[in-house]
């Protein structure tokens, strides 16, 4: 869904070196900038800079404040840690639900509706698009995953519950769930083997040109019964210490410009320059009205995880439990305790 930037970049200046899903790409940085590789510009997500600290060159000296001062703050203030900027944002994620309204005549509004009913939604079975679902369930439902101090809290009564609503909710959708990462649902939806499914800003562009838009309709994503809440952050662009050309600083400025974020923004991303993103004209009613609840969202539902250098070990072993739990190899309660001891060792051994 993001893949429309590459028309910025002129093959013979720039080498794209790795092309990957997010959770594979995150990997295989990690890797490469483990064992001294060079990269000039890497694009990561400010939940996982953390993780990548140690090698990432701080951006302030690097990038003019005019440059920096054209984005949203609250997705630079995401970009930061320790006080530093690691990163800096591409566009803000957040998850909106679209419904065949052909399908389904009673758009549930809670996870609880959405689970006692007969209609078919999907969501990622497998790495971070499964964490972040649970995530969502468990603040939805008034629980946390981690305390003020950083230190897990999943062993819970909101966490069981999470689970045992996703294991009913994919109890009704597609066998192969379990595999999907976030392009897999989106194709499900556009397949017309789902009857709902929450989605990400850059899931419009594929929206509007399926054969199914005109059934499509945009809603808020379900709410708890403590809130409603959309997990997200922002995709960024950063600099690693192995970085061996100065000009990844002018790329980078560029990449954060308004005509790349406007261009971004053309493919349905809700781009993090302000006035690239107030020059979107919705090209359609529909358009029109996911612009309106995706901007709500991020204004009042929007929930990010705390900074930590672990959180990729943690997000990691949590997926699993889940997804295990999914396949019916364990039970919710048993998932929620497995992801509880493997953050604290993960922790344990960082701390």
């Amino acid at each position: 869904m993001y893949d429309h930037l590459y028309a910025l970049f002129d093959p013979e200046q720039v080498e794209v070196l790795l092309h990957e899903d997010h959770p594979t790409l995150n990997r295989r940085v990690a890797e490469m900038l483990a064992a001294g590789e060079r990269l000039d510009l890497i694009a990561t997500h400010s939940k996982y800079a953390p993780s990548q600290a140690q090698w990432l060159q701080p951006l302030d000296p690097m990038t003019t404040p005019a440059a920096i001062g054209a984005l949203a703050p609250l997705a630079v203030d995401l970009c930061r840690y320790e006080g530093q900027l690691r990163c800096l944002p591409r566009l803000i994620d957040v998850r909106i639900m679209w419904v065949r309204s052909d399908r389904v005549e009673v758009v549930p509004e809670s996870w609880q509706a959405l689970a006692d009913s007969d209609v078919v939604f999907g969501f990622p079975g497998r790495e971070s698009g499964l964490f972040g679902t649970f995530f969502e369930l468990v603040v939805g439902m008034g629980g946390r995953l981690f305390d003020d101090h950083g230190g897990p809290c999943m062993d819970s009564p909101e966490a069981e519950e999470s689970i045992e609503l996703l294991c009913r909710i994919a109890s009704r959708a597609p066998s192969d769930l379990i595999t999907w990462q976030y392009d897999d649902v989106d194709r499900a939806l556009l397949d017309g083997r789902l009857d709902a499914a929450g989605a990400w800003p850059g899931a419009w562009g594929p929206i509007a040109r399926s054969p199914v838009a005109t059934v499509l309709e945009p809603h808020r994503y379900p709410a708890g019964p403590a809130r409603r809440v959309s997990y997200s952050g922002c995709h960024a662009w950063a600099i690693p210490t192995t970085c061996g050309d100065p000009a990844a600083a002018q790329l980078l400025e560029r990449l954060i410009g308004r005509q790349a974020q406007e261009l971004d923004a053309s493919g349905g991303t809700m781009c993090a320059h302000t006035e690239a993103l107030a020059a979107i004209v919705p090209v359609s009613g529909v358009d029109r009205r996911r612009l309106a609840i995706t901007t709500s969202t991020i204004a009042e539902s929007m929930i990010t995880y705390p900074s930590l250098p672990a959180f990729p070990a943690i997000e990691d072993a949590g997926w699993k439990a889940i997804n295990a739990a999914l396949r019916g190899e364990l039970q919710s309660r048993a998932a929620a305790q497995s992801i509880q001891s493997s953050a604290e060792i993960i922790l344990s051994r960082t701390n």
